[in-house]
């Protein structure tokens, strides 16, 4: 009878491994194809209605004579280029590892978020080209009806965009998405720009220009913000503070001594992160007994934290 139970027990032991791996896996998958999901809609989203848009200002620009609407028009365009870069990069990160890449495919998204980025510093150089040309030129603005009438909407729907593109960001912590939201916003600034030199253009001839010049150095710290947060998970992270007295706290609960916990290092790659750590024992701890504490410790952070660590032994001389 006790020999049974026991087989009953191992077999419900294995049975309940073979599931919480599976579980786990289910849940990155899940992760992934959210992620994928909600970006193709925002990126799909922000094709369709840039495109919309393109149409629009470049008939407003063609029927009212103005070069800035005109321009403007092609500015909306290539930004679905970034739409575009937000789509792949989306879709390369769900992709699962493999064995070229064993830590996945996340960072995709992470390069995807460079470009934008990137592409963000062009657009505010141009902007601010513009923008001092115009003063330097003491060029007034002069639109009409249909001008502001496709400028208003532009600014109504480039906000839309923005907004669709921060909430999935907060959703699904993803950088890329978060880096066309600014994109889409800075599309709004210029909108804006362009509306109130038409309401003070014909009181202040300069209005224009100076708002350009404004509004492209604020596009300049957004870029630096977008690259500076995606070059760093390609470098690799120090841990924040949070994190670090998570961590400390597992460490305390698992071993009823001081670990001397130090060098903390993350490296994120998408869905998946790596943690890498150095913890200290005893010298004359058997290499078992140490085992068995950083196998606990691992489990606890991967089970809590969602965070695959590897653990480095320093031994120390107490006597």
């Amino acid at each position: 009878m006790e020999f049974s139970l026991s087989i009953n027990v191992i077999k419900f032991t294995k049975l309940y491994v073979f599931f919480s791996i599976h579980v786990k896996k289910s849940e990155v998958f899940i992760r992934s194809k959210s992620k994928i999901i909600t970006g193709r809609f925002a990126g799909f989203f922000s094709i369709i209605g840039n495109t919309t848009l393109f149409i629009l200002k470049l008939w407003a620009g063609i029927i009212t004579g103005s070069v800035a609407l005109v321009a403007d028009a092609w500015h909306t365009l290539s930004d679905s280029v970034s739409s575009v870069i937000l789509l792949v990069g989306l879709y390369v990160s769900s992709k699962p590892a493999d064995k070229e890449h064993p830590y996945g495919h996340g960072r995709a998204e992470v390069i995807a978020s460079l470009f934008i980025g990137l592409l963000l510093v062009l657009i505010a150089i141009n902007f601010l080209y513009e923008s001092i040309s115009r003063i330097i030129a003491g060029e007034t603005v002069k639109y009409g009806l249909v001008a502001f009438v496709a400028t208003s909407i532009s600014l109504v729907v480039k906000e839309l965009m923005a907004q669709i593109s921060f909430t999935a960001s907060k959703r699904e912590r993803s950088k890329a998405l978060f880096a066309d939201g600014w994109h889409h916003r800075s599309d709004a600034f210029t909108s804006l720009i362009i509306l109130a030199g038409m309401i003070l253009g014909p009181y202040i001839w300069w209005v224009d220009g100076a708002l350009g010049t404004f509004v492209s150095v604020m596009i300049f710290v957004l870029a630096y913000r977008i690259v500076k947060d995606s070059i760093d998970p390609l470098l690799g992270e120090t841990p924040d503070k949070e994190l670090i007295d998570t961590i400390n706290k597992i460490g305390n609960e698992i071993y009823h001594g001081e670990l001397y916990i130090h060098h903390l290092n993350i490296h994120r790659y998408g869905n998946h992160t790596e943690l890498t750590f150095h913890i200290k024992l005893p010298g004359y701890y058997k290499l078992e007994d140490a085992n068995k504490i950083t196998g606990r410790f691992i489990k606890r952070i991967q089970s809590e934290l969602n965070i695959f660590a590897t653990i480095y032994i320093d031994a120390y001389n107490n006597g």
